[in-house]
């Protein structure tokens, strides 16, 4: 009987690895370098230290992660334009629909006339927001190879 507890195994706790890391080594680094180090371990993103560091020894690729502020606001605000400029073309249908509707024809075509001039300008506008934007994108969005 007390030999059939001794020949099983305990199924508590953690399963043992197969290739534990029982070799450690320490290093000391001044002032100067310590920051320089926490800087780029904080440009890698990565979460743990120590996974950092075998990647800049075994020399693993390491990505690094930027977020460029200027570009995440410039988006925002690109969103927000692109939504008043579609709330402006609802707006535009509407007032036509209207201007037919209680205007005699003579007098709806003079206004849609006023509003044709005022959308030519718009459309101007949104050719040079165009240009603008692809050149910002193509400045400082694109990936440096």
């Amino acid at each position: 009987m007390e030999d059939n507890r001794r020949n099983r195994t305990n199924k508590v706790g953690r399963k043992p690895k197969k290739d534990p890391a029982i070799h450690r080594y320490s290093i000391s680094l001044n002032d100067m370098e310590n920051a320089q180090f926490l800087t780029l371990f904080e440009q890698s993103g990565m979460k743990v230290m120590a996974h950092f560091i075998t990647a800049c020894i075994f020399q693993k690729p390491i990505k690094t992660v930027k977020i460029d502020m200027d570009a995440v606001d410039f988006h925002t605000r690109l969103t927000n334009f692109y939504s008043q400029f579609r709330a402006v073309g609802v707006n535009y249908n509407q007032i036509v629909k209207i201007l037919y509707r209680n205007f005699s024809e003579k007098k709806a075509s003079a206004y849609l006339f006023k509003l044709e001039k005022q959308t030519a300008e718009m459309a101007d506008l949104c050719r040079k927001v165009i240009e603008l934007t692809q050149e910002f994108e193509k400045e400082h969005l694109q990936k440096h190879r």
